[in-house]
């Protein structure tokens, strides 16, 4: 970890952690012969599930939501370099990607023995993989924050924590009130209960998903982190500092997600 030394803060101290999500949410999700997923045209789950597959054998299906554009952008050009099989849903039907009406026609295009993977990853396999980021932190802290998407991160985050520390996520949505409710489901799918030692902050999505004003822009290029996720949730984290919101002396963790080298491994 580094910490993050900026004026304002006085005596709260925050530290950078940088670990990738996407490798901790996909590690008990592969074994299978072939995965399909969904996800949006720039998705990094999108990429990382194909670069995954490339390296443990596994084919992938992308299905991606609106029409099909080319040359494809560097996401998925690099998802179909990985070989994984894109696909496209219209935007109606990608809204109703969870239902059988969907999913159905899925399974039937892509052979009884596909395995399904939500947007995002998050399901009880990837809240497990996160789970174990906590007991891998070195160094005291009292806080641990992190972007939240789909509620999978935050899910596991929260069951791995040692008694006495307390997990707060960052909607990048706007309109986010639904993701309590995902991510206590999420863990009540995965360990039969839930945890009372997290949050979520609605108050930094600026805008909505993918969103941005030229404030956060600056501030992303300042501190060098991506915009979509990641400066968001920091730039909530040193506002709320400075706001007082962290009593004295509480060291923060700041989950710095998404570094796209990081590999998948089983």
């Amino acid at each position: 970890m580094e910490e993050l030394l900026v004026p304002g803060l006085g005596q709260v101290r925050v530290f950078l952690l940088h670990d990738d999500n996407k490798p901790r949410k996909l590690k008990y999700n592969l074994g299978h012969t072939r995965l399909l997923t969904f996800g949006g045209a720039w998705s990094n789950h999108i990429r990382a599930v194909a670069e995954a597959g490339a390296r443990h054998g596994i084919e992938t299906i992308g299905v991606i939501r609106g029409e099909e554009h080319l040359p494809l952008n560097p996401a998925l050009a690099r998802a179909a370099a990985c070989g994984m099989t894109l696909t496209y849903l219209d935007r109606d039907s990608y809204r109703r990607k969870d239902t059988e009406e969907v999913l159905a026609p899925l399974r039937a295009r892509w052979g009884g023995d596909v395995t399904i993977l939500p947007e995002g990853g998050s399901n009880p396999a990837a809240v497990r993989g996160c789970a174990e980021l906590p007991g891998e932190i070195d160094g005291d802290y009292d806080v641990i924050c992190c972007p939240v998407g789909t509620g999978g991160t935050l899910a596991g985050i929260s069951a791995g924590l040692p008694e006495g520390r307390r997990a707060l996520g960052f909607a990048v949505l706007k309109g986010a009130g639904f993701l309590a409710g995902e991510v206590a489901r999420l863990q009540r799918e995965t360990y039969g209960r839930t945890w009372a030692n997290w949050s979520i902050n609605l108050d930094y999505h600026f805008g909505g998903y993918a969103r941005t004003t030229p404030a956060l822009d600056a501030f992303a290029a300042e501190h060098g982190v991506e915009r979509i996720y990641v400066a968001k949730m920091l730039y909530g984290v040193l506002d709320l500092a400075r706001r007082g919101a962290f009593a004295p002396g509480t060291r923060v963790v700041a989950v710095v997600t998404g570094q796209p080298s990081t590999p998948v491994e089983a």
